[in-house]
């Protein structure tokens, strides 16, 4: 696997160099990537890159995926690097691991292609480490749950087509009462706010995400409702391992 590896790491540094290289510093001024470069990713192979191959992934060892997060970061592109961890590395997964089959058809094709961006929405104005804090909320009417709330540096939120959102499904069972569900961002009552400022990551898309009367099916609960928090803690050491690959990468 080493040498497939390497030619791997050959391929990616080549795109990067032709694709994002002559770019970057424009994306840095514009507050984020150009949207067609998702399209170019998914495009070169280089998206979701360890997901089934009946969805249309590579089904590569974990080690692959690495491999692009590493080359992104040693390359000076560490808001492309978050852009593509949370996309890639937590979005994909999440339905990979979670979803029902319908949702996997749904979502992963599109991930893999770069049809669409996917974002993770947890951090809210009042709530960032303490997620038991958070205070948008879905309650069941019928067949559909209502979603209402606010949340706060969301990575890929300009871009994002599909958002995983957290929420409080039942306030008074704590951690237990949090529920994830799939929200898509044309839905009726879902908004964007601005693109926020930040030190450094400029290219980063971290942006405010607004949900007033956002109705969704049940069908589009990812994973068990209640189980929200549970969900988060069982994906969490992909996510915190990406962030470690991504910084031997930049020191490098």
């Amino acid at each position: 696997m080493q040498e497939e590896l390497e030619l791997f790491r050959d391929n990616v540094r080549r795109f990067l160099e032709d694709t994002v290289a002559p770019h970057y510093d424009q994306y840095e001024k514009d507050g984020k990537i150009d949207r067609q470069l998702w399209r170019a990713f998914g495009e070169a192979g280089l998206l979701c890159v360890d997901a089934p191959e009946e969805y249309g992934g590579a089904a590569a060892p974990f080690a692959f995926a690495c491999v692009v997060l590493e080359e992104v970061a040693r390359a000076g592109f560490g808001a492309l690097g978050a852009n593509l961890a949370v996309h890639s590395d937590i979005v994909a997964p999440y339905i990979s691991h979670l979803g029902t089959e319908a949702q996997k058809q749904h979502y992963l094709p599109k991930l893999i292609s770069g049809e669409y961006v996917g974002a993770i929405a947890m951090t809210e104005p009042g709530a960032g480490s303490d997620l038991q804090g958070i205070k948008t909320n879905a309650v069941r009417d019928g067949d559909d749950y209502v979603i209402n709330g606010q949340k706060t540096f969301i990575t890929n939120g300009q871009h994002a087509d599909v958002v995983v959102t957290f929420t409080k499904t039942d306030p008074g069972a704590g951690a237990r009462g949090t529920t994830l569900f799939l929200v898509e961002t044309n839905t009726p009552g879902f908004a964007r706010g601005r693109n926020l400022e930040k030190i450094g990551q400029h290219a980063g898309d971290t942006s405010e995400l607004f949900f007033s009367d956002v109705r969704v099916p049940a069908s589009a609960v990812l994973g068990a409702v209640g189980n929200g928090f549970g969900h988060l803690v069982d994906e969490l050491p992909r996510e915190r391992l990406t962030l470690g690959i991504g910084a031997v990468g930049a020191a490098d």
